[in-house]
Protein backbone atom coordinates (compact mmCIF):
# COMPACT_ATOMS: atom_id res chain seq x y z
CA UNK A 1 0.00 0.00 0.00
CA UNK A 2 1.24 3.49 -0.87
CA UNK A 3 0.28 6.64 0.97
CA UNK A 4 0.79 10.36 0.87
CA UNK A 5 3.79 11.58 2.82
CA UNK A 6 2.70 14.60 4.89
CA UNK A 7 6.14 16.23 4.64
CA UNK A 8 5.73 16.30 0.85
CA UNK A 9 2.02 17.08 0.79
CA UNK A 10 1.54 19.82 3.41
CA UNK A 11 3.61 23.01 3.49
CA UNK A 12 3.31 23.43 7.25
CA UNK A 13 4.49 19.89 7.93
CA UNK A 14 7.26 20.30 5.36
CA UNK A 15 8.48 23.45 7.09
CA UNK A 16 8.40 21.81 10.51
CA UNK A 17 10.27 18.79 9.14
CA UNK A 18 13.29 21.00 8.42
CA UNK A 19 14.13 20.69 12.10
CA UNK A 20 14.78 16.96 11.58
CA UNK A 21 16.31 17.01 8.13
CA UNK A 22 13.51 18.09 5.83
CA UNK A 23 10.84 16.22 3.87
CA UNK A 24 11.20 12.49 3.35
CA UNK A 25 13.28 11.58 0.32
CA UNK A 26 12.16 9.65 -2.73
CA UNK A 27 14.19 6.61 -1.76
CA UNK A 28 13.52 6.66 1.96
CA UNK A 29 12.94 3.27 3.54
CA UNK A 30 9.93 2.27 5.58
CA UNK A 31 9.84 0.72 9.01
CA UNK A 32 8.16 -2.68 9.08
CA UNK A 33 6.32 -2.07 12.33
CA UNK A 34 5.86 1.70 12.61
CA UNK A 35 3.10 2.13 10.06
CA UNK A 36 1.28 5.49 9.86
CA UNK A 37 -1.67 4.09 11.81
CA UNK A 38 0.52 2.87 14.67
CA UNK A 39 2.34 6.20 14.83
CA UNK A 40 -1.02 7.99 14.94
CA UNK A 41 -2.24 5.74 17.74
CA UNK A 42 0.90 6.51 19.74
CA UNK A 43 0.49 10.25 19.19
CA UNK A 44 -3.15 10.06 20.25
CA UNK A 45 -2.22 8.20 23.42
CA UNK A 46 0.41 10.81 24.30
CA UNK A 47 -1.97 13.72 23.70
CA UNK A 48 -4.72 12.07 25.72
CA UNK A 49 -2.40 11.37 28.65
CA UNK A 50 -1.40 15.04 28.57
CA UNK A 51 -5.10 15.85 28.68
CA UNK A 52 -5.44 13.76 31.82
CA UNK A 53 -2.50 15.63 33.34
CA UNK A 54 -4.18 18.92 32.45
CA UNK A 55 -7.34 17.83 34.31
CA UNK A 56 -5.45 16.31 37.27
CA UNK A 57 -5.35 19.44 39.49
CA UNK A 58 -9.15 19.48 39.73
CA UNK A 59 -9.25 15.78 40.58
CA UNK A 60 -6.43 15.53 43.09
CA UNK A 61 -6.39 18.89 44.86
CA UNK A 62 -8.48 19.08 48.03
CA UNK A 63 -10.24 22.07 49.52
CA UNK A 64 -10.22 24.19 46.36
CA UNK A 65 -13.18 26.44 45.59
CA UNK A 66 -14.92 26.70 42.22
CA UNK A 67 -13.05 29.83 41.04
CA UNK A 68 -9.77 27.93 41.59
CA UNK A 69 -11.09 25.16 39.33
CA UNK A 70 -11.92 27.71 36.64
CA UNK A 71 -8.61 29.54 36.95
CA UNK A 72 -6.77 26.26 36.35
CA UNK A 73 -9.12 25.42 33.45
CA UNK A 74 -9.38 21.80 34.56
CA UNK A 75 -13.13 21.57 35.08
CA UNK A 76 -14.98 18.39 34.11
CA UNK A 77 -18.68 17.53 34.38
CA UNK A 78 -18.02 13.96 35.47
CA UNK A 79 -17.24 14.54 39.15
CA UNK A 80 -20.09 17.00 39.88
CA UNK A 81 -22.69 14.63 38.41
CA UNK A 82 -21.70 11.43 40.23
CA UNK A 83 -23.70 12.08 43.41
CA UNK A 84 -26.60 14.34 42.32
CA UNK A 85 -27.65 12.04 39.47
CA UNK A 86 -27.77 8.98 41.75
CA UNK A 87 -24.71 7.22 40.35
CA UNK A 88 -23.26 6.92 43.86
CA UNK A 89 -26.18 4.59 44.67
CA UNK A 90 -26.28 3.02 41.20
CA UNK A 91 -29.77 4.38 40.71
CA UNK A 92 -31.02 3.51 37.22
CA UNK A 93 -31.05 6.83 35.30
CA UNK A 94 -34.59 6.24 34.03
CA UNK A 95 -36.14 4.79 37.18
CA UNK A 96 -39.61 6.10 37.93
CA UNK A 97 -39.36 4.99 41.57
CA UNK A 98 -40.75 7.76 43.76
CA UNK A 99 -38.01 7.49 46.38
CA UNK A 100 -35.26 7.63 43.77
CA UNK A 101 -36.80 10.64 42.05
CA UNK A 102 -37.26 12.40 45.38
CA UNK A 103 -33.55 12.00 46.12
CA UNK A 104 -31.96 12.54 42.72
CA UNK A 105 -32.41 14.55 39.56
CA UNK A 106 -32.90 12.74 36.26
CA UNK A 107 -29.93 12.48 33.92
CA UNK A 108 -30.45 15.25 31.36
CA UNK A 109 -28.43 13.46 28.69
CA UNK A 110 -29.40 11.17 25.80
CA UNK A 111 -29.65 7.49 26.66
CA UNK A 112 -26.27 6.51 25.20
CA UNK A 113 -24.47 8.76 27.66
CA UNK A 114 -26.71 7.71 30.55
CA UNK A 115 -26.00 4.04 29.86
CA UNK A 116 -22.27 4.73 29.71
CA UNK A 117 -22.32 6.75 32.95
CA UNK A 118 -24.29 4.02 34.72
CA UNK A 119 -21.92 1.31 33.46
CA UNK A 120 -18.78 3.20 34.49
CA UNK A 121 -20.34 3.90 37.90
CA UNK A 122 -20.86 0.15 38.33
CA UNK A 123 -17.21 -0.53 37.37
CA UNK A 124 -16.13 2.21 39.76
CA UNK A 125 -17.90 0.61 42.69
CA UNK A 126 -16.55 -2.82 41.83
CA UNK A 127 -13.05 -1.34 41.95
CA UNK A 128 -13.85 0.36 45.25
CA UNK A 129 -14.83 -2.83 47.05
CA UNK A 130 -18.57 -2.96 46.36
CA UNK A 131 -19.88 -0.48 48.96
CA UNK A 132 -23.12 -1.06 50.86
CA UNK A 133 -25.61 0.84 48.71
CA UNK A 134 -28.56 0.17 51.01
CA UNK A 135 -26.72 1.94 53.82
CA UNK A 136 -26.13 4.90 51.52
CA UNK A 137 -29.79 5.09 50.60
CA UNK A 138 -30.67 5.53 54.28
CA UNK A 139 -28.49 8.63 54.58
CA UNK A 140 -29.29 12.16 53.40
CA UNK A 141 -27.78 12.89 50.01
CA UNK A 142 -25.82 15.83 51.40
CA UNK A 143 -23.95 13.46 53.72
CA UNK A 144 -22.58 11.54 50.74
CA UNK A 145 -20.47 14.50 49.62
CA UNK A 146 -18.27 14.20 52.70
CA UNK A 147 -18.07 10.40 52.71
CA UNK A 148 -14.53 9.06 52.25
CA UNK A 149 -15.67 6.11 50.11
CA UNK A 150 -17.70 8.36 47.84
CA UNK A 151 -14.83 10.80 47.55
CA UNK A 152 -12.53 7.96 46.53
CA UNK A 153 -15.12 6.80 44.03
CA UNK A 154 -15.22 10.25 42.46
CA UNK A 155 -11.56 9.91 41.49
CA UNK A 156 -11.98 6.31 40.35
CA UNK A 157 -15.05 7.28 38.32
CA UNK A 158 -13.09 9.95 36.50
CA UNK A 159 -10.20 7.56 35.83
CA UNK A 160 -12.49 4.79 34.57
CA UNK A 161 -14.16 7.23 32.19
CA UNK A 162 -10.78 8.61 31.13
CA UNK A 163 -9.63 5.13 30.16
CA UNK A 164 -12.82 4.64 28.18
CA UNK A 165 -12.49 8.03 26.51
CA UNK A 166 -8.88 7.24 25.64
CA UNK A 167 -10.01 4.02 23.96
CA UNK A 168 -12.64 5.99 22.03
CA UNK A 169 -10.04 8.52 20.90
CA UNK A 170 -7.76 5.71 19.71
CA UNK A 171 -10.66 4.05 17.91
CA UNK A 172 -11.56 7.36 16.25
CA UNK A 173 -8.03 7.86 14.92
CA UNK A 174 -7.84 4.27 13.73
CA UNK A 175 -11.08 4.69 11.79
CA UNK A 176 -10.23 8.11 10.39
CA UNK A 177 -6.86 6.90 9.16
CA UNK A 178 -8.68 4.26 7.08
CA UNK A 179 -11.30 6.44 5.42
CA UNK A 180 -8.86 7.11 2.57
CA UNK A 181 -6.13 4.42 2.44
CA UNK A 182 -3.86 6.76 0.50
CA UNK A 183 -4.10 9.51 3.14
CA UNK A 184 -3.85 7.96 6.63
CA UNK A 185 -1.86 10.95 7.87
CA UNK A 186 -4.91 13.21 7.54
CA UNK A 187 -5.98 11.78 10.91
CA UNK A 188 -2.89 13.36 12.52
CA UNK A 189 -4.80 16.63 12.90
CA UNK A 190 -7.18 14.71 15.17
CA UNK A 191 -4.45 12.83 17.03
CA UNK A 192 -2.44 15.98 17.78
CA UNK A 193 -5.39 18.29 18.28
CA UNK A 194 -5.01 20.75 21.18
CA UNK A 195 -8.79 20.72 21.50
CA UNK A 196 -8.74 16.97 22.08
CA UNK A 197 -6.21 17.52 24.85
CA UNK A 198 -8.17 20.34 26.48
CA UNK A 199 -11.78 19.17 26.11
CA UNK A 200 -11.67 15.39 25.78
CA UNK A 201 -12.41 14.85 29.48
CA UNK A 202 -15.00 17.58 30.06
CA UNK A 203 -18.00 15.44 29.19
CA UNK A 204 -19.03 12.25 27.39
CA UNK A 205 -18.90 13.70 23.86
CA UNK A 206 -16.20 11.30 22.64
CA UNK A 207 -18.80 8.52 22.54
CA UNK A 208 -20.57 10.20 19.64
CA UNK A 209 -17.27 11.32 18.10
CA UNK A 210 -16.07 7.73 17.75
CA UNK A 211 -19.38 6.69 16.20
CA UNK A 212 -19.21 9.55 13.70
CA UNK A 213 -15.67 8.46 12.77
CA UNK A 214 -17.05 4.95 12.30
CA UNK A 215 -19.83 6.26 10.05
CA UNK A 216 -17.30 8.10 7.88
CA UNK A 217 -15.23 4.93 7.57
CA UNK A 218 -18.18 2.63 6.83
CA UNK A 219 -19.57 4.97 4.16
CA UNK A 220 -16.15 5.09 2.49
CA UNK A 221 -16.37 1.29 2.30
CA UNK A 222 -19.83 1.47 0.68
CA UNK A 223 -21.67 -0.06 3.66
CA UNK A 224 -24.91 1.93 3.99
CA UNK A 225 -26.46 -0.45 6.55
CA UNK A 226 -23.48 -0.23 8.90
CA UNK A 227 -23.36 3.52 8.31
CA UNK A 228 -27.00 3.80 9.37
CA UNK A 229 -26.43 1.67 12.47
CA UNK A 230 -23.48 3.84 13.56
CA UNK A 231 -25.42 7.05 12.92
CA UNK A 232 -28.30 5.65 14.99
CA UNK A 233 -25.97 4.75 17.84
CA UNK A 234 -24.34 8.16 17.65
CA UNK A 235 -27.71 9.92 17.71
CA UNK A 236 -28.60 7.93 20.83
CA UNK A 237 -25.56 9.51 22.51
CA UNK A 238 -25.75 13.01 21.02
CA UNK A 239 -28.22 14.53 18.58
CA UNK A 240 -25.73 15.83 16.01
CA UNK A 241 -24.70 12.53 14.29
CA UNK A 242 -28.24 12.56 12.88
CA UNK A 243 -27.16 15.43 10.63
CA UNK A 244 -24.86 13.11 8.70
CA UNK A 245 -27.99 11.82 7.00
CA UNK A 246 -28.26 15.24 5.37
CA UNK A 247 -24.83 14.76 3.85
CA UNK A 248 -25.79 11.29 2.67
CA UNK A 249 -28.94 12.72 1.09
CA UNK A 250 -26.92 15.16 -1.02
CA UNK A 251 -24.46 12.47 -2.13
CA UNK A 252 -27.20 9.97 -2.98
CA UNK A 253 -29.19 12.58 -4.90
CA UNK A 254 -26.11 13.44 -6.93
CA UNK A 255 -25.37 9.77 -7.65
CA UNK A 256 -28.99 8.58 -7.78
CA UNK A 257 -28.26 6.02 -5.08
CA UNK A 258 -31.66 6.33 -3.45
CA UNK A 259 -31.59 2.78 -2.13
CA UNK A 260 -28.36 3.38 -0.22
CA UNK A 261 -29.83 6.48 1.43
CA UNK A 262 -33.00 4.59 2.30
CA UNK A 263 -31.04 1.76 3.90
CA UNK A 264 -28.90 4.13 5.95
CA UNK A 265 -31.92 6.13 7.10
CA UNK A 266 -34.04 3.14 8.04
CA UNK A 267 -31.25 1.44 9.95
CA UNK A 268 -30.37 4.67 11.74
CA UNK A 269 -33.99 5.03 12.89
CA UNK A 270 -34.30 1.38 13.93
CA UNK A 271 -31.03 1.45 15.84
CA UNK A 272 -31.91 4.66 17.64
CA UNK A 273 -35.32 3.26 18.61
CA UNK A 274 -33.89 -0.03 19.89
CA UNK A 275 -31.29 1.74 22.02
CA UNK A 276 -33.87 4.14 23.47
CA UNK A 277 -36.52 1.48 24.14
CA UNK A 278 -35.20 0.23 27.54
CA UNK A 279 -35.04 3.78 28.87
CA UNK A 280 -38.50 4.65 27.60
CA UNK A 281 -40.09 1.49 28.96
CA UNK A 282 -38.51 1.90 32.39
CA UNK A 283 -39.50 5.55 32.73
CA UNK A 284 -41.11 7.45 29.89
CA UNK A 285 -41.26 10.73 31.81
CA UNK A 286 -37.60 10.41 32.77
CA UNK A 287 -36.72 9.62 29.14
CA UNK A 288 -38.42 12.85 28.06
CA UNK A 289 -36.25 14.90 30.42
CA UNK A 290 -33.50 15.33 27.83
CA UNK A 291 -35.94 16.82 25.35
CA UNK A 292 -37.73 19.07 27.85
CA UNK A 293 -34.43 20.21 29.38
CA UNK A 294 -33.14 21.38 26.01
CA UNK A 295 -36.44 22.96 25.03
CA UNK A 296 -36.60 24.99 28.26
CA UNK A 297 -32.93 25.95 28.22
CA UNK A 298 -32.19 29.63 27.57
CA UNK A 299 -29.20 31.29 25.92
CA UNK A 300 -26.13 29.63 27.36
CA UNK A 301 -22.34 29.51 27.18
CA UNK A 302 -20.59 30.07 23.86
CA UNK A 303 -23.72 30.94 21.92
CA UNK A 304 -24.22 34.06 19.87
CA UNK A 305 -27.61 34.14 21.57
CA UNK A 306 -25.89 34.77 24.90
CA UNK A 307 -24.43 38.00 23.53
CA UNK A 308 -27.85 39.06 22.22
CA UNK A 309 -29.44 38.14 25.55
CA UNK A 310 -26.89 40.14 27.55
CA UNK A 311 -26.93 43.14 25.21
CA UNK A 312 -30.71 43.48 25.41
CA UNK A 313 -31.83 44.92 28.71
CA UNK A 314 -34.93 42.73 28.69
CA UNK A 315 -33.11 39.63 27.46
CA UNK A 316 -34.49 37.19 24.89
CA UNK A 317 -37.30 34.78 25.72
CA UNK A 318 -36.44 31.11 25.37
CA UNK A 319 -39.33 30.52 22.95
CA UNK A 320 -37.98 33.22 20.67
CA UNK A 321 -34.54 31.67 20.74
CA UNK A 322 -35.94 28.20 20.03
CA UNK A 323 -37.97 29.46 17.09
CA UNK A 324 -35.28 31.53 15.41
CA UNK A 325 -32.43 29.12 16.04
CA UNK A 326 -34.36 26.40 14.21
CA UNK A 327 -35.32 28.80 11.43
CA UNK A 328 -31.69 29.80 10.95
CA UNK A 329 -30.56 26.18 11.05
CA UNK A 330 -33.20 25.16 8.51
CA UNK A 331 -32.04 27.96 6.21
CA UNK A 332 -28.43 26.87 6.70
CA UNK A 333 -29.34 23.28 5.77
CA UNK A 334 -31.09 24.49 2.62
CA UNK A 335 -27.92 26.37 1.77
CA UNK A 336 -25.79 23.26 2.28
CA UNK A 337 -28.22 21.30 0.09
CA UNK A 338 -27.89 23.84 -2.73
CA UNK A 339 -24.11 23.95 -2.38
CA UNK A 340 -23.90 20.17 -2.33
CA UNK A 341 -26.07 19.77 -5.42
CA UNK A 342 -24.23 22.42 -7.45
CA UNK A 343 -20.62 22.05 -6.31
CA UNK A 344 -18.17 20.26 -8.58
CA UNK A 345 -20.54 19.65 -11.46
CA UNK A 346 -18.13 20.97 -14.07
CA UNK A 347 -15.44 18.56 -12.94
CA UNK A 348 -17.77 15.65 -12.28
CA UNK A 349 -16.81 15.42 -8.62
CA UNK A 350 -19.25 14.97 -5.75
CA UNK A 351 -18.65 16.55 -2.32
CA UNK A 352 -17.40 14.15 0.30
CA UNK A 353 -19.42 13.13 3.35
CA UNK A 354 -16.88 14.74 5.68
CA UNK A 355 -17.29 18.07 3.88
CA UNK A 356 -21.08 18.03 3.92
CA UNK A 357 -21.25 16.72 7.48
CA UNK A 358 -18.85 19.41 8.66
CA UNK A 359 -20.92 22.17 7.07
CA UNK A 360 -24.20 20.95 8.58
CA UNK A 361 -22.83 20.41 12.09
CA UNK A 362 -20.98 23.73 12.00
CA UNK A 363 -24.23 25.48 11.08
CA UNK A 364 -26.04 23.80 13.95
CA UNK A 365 -23.40 24.92 16.45
CA UNK A 366 -23.23 28.47 15.11
CA UNK A 367 -26.97 29.10 15.57
CA UNK A 368 -27.57 26.87 18.58
CA UNK A 369 -28.46 28.43 21.94
CA UNK A 370 -25.59 26.67 23.69
CA UNK A 371 -22.06 26.05 22.42
CA UNK A 372 -20.16 24.41 25.27
CA UNK A 373 -16.34 24.29 24.99
CA UNK A 374 -16.28 20.52 24.41
CA UNK A 375 -18.63 20.79 21.43
CA UNK A 376 -15.56 21.42 19.30
CA UNK A 377 -15.11 17.64 19.42
CA UNK A 378 -18.27 17.28 17.35
CA UNK A 379 -16.54 18.99 14.45
CA UNK A 380 -13.09 17.50 14.90
CA UNK A 381 -13.34 14.20 12.94
CA UNK A 382 -15.32 15.92 10.20
CA UNK A 383 -13.02 18.94 9.95
CA UNK A 384 -9.74 17.03 9.72
CA UNK A 385 -11.04 15.06 6.74
CA UNK A 386 -13.01 17.91 5.17
CA UNK A 387 -9.92 20.12 4.98
CA UNK A 388 -6.73 18.09 5.61
CA UNK A 389 -4.36 21.05 5.74
CA UNK A 390 -2.52 21.96 8.92
CA UNK A 391 -2.60 25.72 8.27
CA UNK A 392 -6.39 25.81 8.21
CA UNK A 393 -6.73 23.37 11.08
CA UNK A 394 -4.44 25.48 13.24
CA UNK A 395 -6.33 28.68 12.45
CA UNK A 396 -9.63 27.08 13.38
CA UNK A 397 -8.34 25.38 16.51
CA UNK A 398 -6.52 28.53 17.64
CA UNK A 399 -9.92 30.19 17.86
CA UNK A 400 -11.22 27.26 19.88
CA UNK A 401 -8.28 27.39 22.30
CA UNK A 402 -8.75 31.14 22.74
CA UNK A 403 -12.41 30.59 23.55
CA UNK A 404 -11.51 27.73 25.91
CA UNK A 405 -9.47 30.17 27.98
CA UNK A 406 -12.05 32.96 27.98
CA UNK A 407 -14.97 30.76 29.03
CA UNK A 408 -13.23 29.62 32.23
CA UNK A 409 -12.04 33.14 33.01
CA UNK A 410 -15.63 34.28 32.51
CA UNK A 411 -17.08 31.60 34.80
CA UNK A 412 -14.42 32.31 37.41
CA UNK A 413 -15.32 36.00 37.44
CA UNK A 414 -11.91 37.11 36.19
CA UNK A 415 -13.26 39.04 33.19
CA UNK A 416 -15.81 41.17 35.01
CA UNK A 417 -15.05 44.91 34.68
CA UNK A 418 -14.01 46.58 37.90
CA UNK A 419 -16.83 49.09 37.53
CA UNK A 420 -19.44 46.44 36.84
CA UNK A 421 -21.41 45.90 33.64
CA UNK A 422 -21.31 43.29 30.93
CA UNK A 423 -18.32 41.03 30.34
CA UNK A 424 -17.33 42.32 26.91
CA UNK A 425 -14.09 40.34 26.70
CA UNK A 426 -16.01 37.09 26.88
CA UNK A 427 -18.03 38.27 23.91
CA UNK A 428 -14.74 38.69 22.08
CA UNK A 429 -13.94 35.05 22.81
CA UNK A 430 -17.28 33.96 21.33
CA UNK A 431 -16.84 36.13 18.23
CA UNK A 432 -13.26 34.96 17.62
CA UNK A 433 -14.36 31.35 17.88
CA UNK A 434 -17.20 31.89 15.43
CA UNK A 435 -14.96 33.81 13.02
CA UNK A 436 -12.36 31.03 12.94
CA UNK A 437 -15.07 28.45 12.39
CA UNK A 438 -16.59 30.47 9.56
CA UNK A 439 -13.13 30.72 8.00
CA UNK A 440 -12.90 26.93 7.84
CA UNK A 441 -16.46 26.75 6.52
CA UNK A 442 -15.53 29.14 3.69
CA UNK A 443 -12.42 27.10 2.82
CA UNK A 444 -14.43 23.86 2.68
CA UNK A 445 -17.09 25.45 0.47
CA UNK A 446 -14.36 26.73 -1.87
CA UNK A 447 -12.88 23.22 -2.09
CA UNK A 448 -16.30 21.85 -2.99
CA UNK A 449 -16.87 24.32 -5.85
CA UNK A 450 -13.27 24.23 -7.06
CA UNK A 451 -12.04 20.68 -6.32
CA UNK A 452 -8.55 21.50 -7.54
CA UNK A 453 -8.05 23.19 -4.15
CA UNK A 454 -9.12 20.04 -2.27
CA UNK A 455 -5.95 18.27 -1.05
CA UNK A 456 -7.58 14.87 -1.53
CA UNK A 457 -7.96 15.60 -5.25
CA UNK A 458 -4.37 16.61 -5.82
CA UNK A 459 -1.94 14.18 -7.37
CA UNK A 460 -0.06 13.04 -4.27
CA UNK A 461 3.57 12.24 -3.83
CA UNK A 462 3.34 8.75 -2.42
CA UNK A 463 5.55 6.77 -0.13
CA UNK A 464 8.11 4.41 -1.61
CA UNK A 465 7.24 0.83 -2.40
CA UNK A 466 9.14 -1.92 -4.05
CA UNK A 467 8.64 -1.17 -7.80
CA UNK A 468 8.28 -4.84 -8.73
CA UNK A 469 5.71 -5.42 -6.01
CA UNK A 470 3.92 -2.21 -6.99
CA UNK A 471 3.46 -3.52 -10.53
CA UNK A 472 2.02 -6.79 -9.28
CA UNK A 473 -0.37 -5.24 -6.78
CA UNK A 474 -4.06 -5.23 -7.60
CA UNK A 475 -5.69 -1.77 -7.62
CA UNK A 476 -7.16 -0.90 -4.25
CA UNK A 477 -10.96 -0.87 -4.55
CA UNK A 478 -11.34 2.31 -2.51
CA UNK A 479 -9.00 4.25 -4.82
CA UNK A 480 -9.94 2.96 -8.25
CA UNK A 481 -13.65 2.49 -7.77
CA UNK A 482 -13.97 6.16 -6.68
CA UNK A 483 -16.82 5.54 -4.21
CA UNK A 484 -19.69 8.00 -4.01
CA UNK A 485 -18.45 10.02 -6.96
CA UNK A 486 -15.34 11.15 -5.20
CA UNK A 487 -12.79 12.59 -7.63
CA UNK A 488 -9.62 10.65 -6.76
CA UNK A 489 -6.53 10.53 -8.95
CA UNK A 490 -4.81 7.17 -8.90
CA UNK A 491 -1.04 6.79 -9.03
CA UNK A 492 -0.96 4.24 -11.77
Amino acid sequence: MTWVHPTRDDRVVAAVSEAVGGPVGEHAGRHRWWTPTRVLLLLTAIVFVLGMVQKAPCSLADGKDQPWVYSHMCYTDLRPLYVPRGLAELAWPYSDDDQTRARYEVMEYPVGISYWAYGTAWITQQLNGRPDLEARSDRPVNDLYGDEDVDRELTIFLLVNAVGFGALALLSVWLLSRVDPQRPWDAAAFALSPTLLLTGLINWDLIAVALVAGALWSWSRDRPVLTGVLIGLGTAAKLYPLFLLGGLLVICLRQRRYGAFGLATVWAAVTWAVVNLPAYLSGSDEWKTFWSFNADRGADLGSIWLIVDQVRSSGVHVDTINQWSWIFFAAWCVGVLVVGLLAGRRTGSVPRLAQLGFLIVAGFLLVNKVYSPQYVLWLLPLAVLARPRWRDQLIWQAGEVFYFCTVWWYLGGYLHPAGGGDVGFYWVGIVVRIACELYLVAIVVRDMFWPQHDPTNERPELGDDDPVERGRREPHPHVDRVPHGRHVRTTR
